[in-house]
């Protein structure tokens, strides 16, 4: 699959999306640090990307509904230390194993996904 990492998001943590065979690439590799969410979420759509974000506003499905995206994916944890993100991208390329989210809001917490669809 192929996935666009926020410039929230910690660009090593590629590494372990493209180790479990998906296409990732980040914001910030792409150039775009500041890039509007709006134009994000646009962008996003445009390239077939699912986008990984802990931008909390990806979650209003009022502003950025999933549907007619490859997937929006919000991840949330206790912290944004390091291993507490590396444990997130562990649940979601699980995930990404089962099922896809296409035309679908996922939150990623530690160990579990919520999954919110139309």
């Amino acid at each position: 699959m192929r996935i666009k990492l926020d410039e929230n998001i910690d660009v090593r943590l590629t590494a372990l999306l493209k180790e479990a065979g998906h296409d990732a690439i980040t914001v910030r590799e792409q150039g775009l640090r500041g890039i509007a969410d709006r134009d994000l979420y646009d962008l996003c759509k445009a390239e077939g990307c699912i986008l990984v974000t802990l931008d909390l506003d990806f979650s209003n499905l009022l502003h950025f509904p999933p549907e007619g995206t490859p997937g929006l994916v919000v991840v949330r944890g206790p912290n944004q230390l390091f291993v507490t993100m590396q444990v997130l991208m562990e649940t979601l390329t699980d995930a990404l194993v089962k099922e896809s989210p296409s035309n679908k809001l996922w939150i990623v917490e530690p160990g579990r996904l919520r999954i919110h669809e139309e």
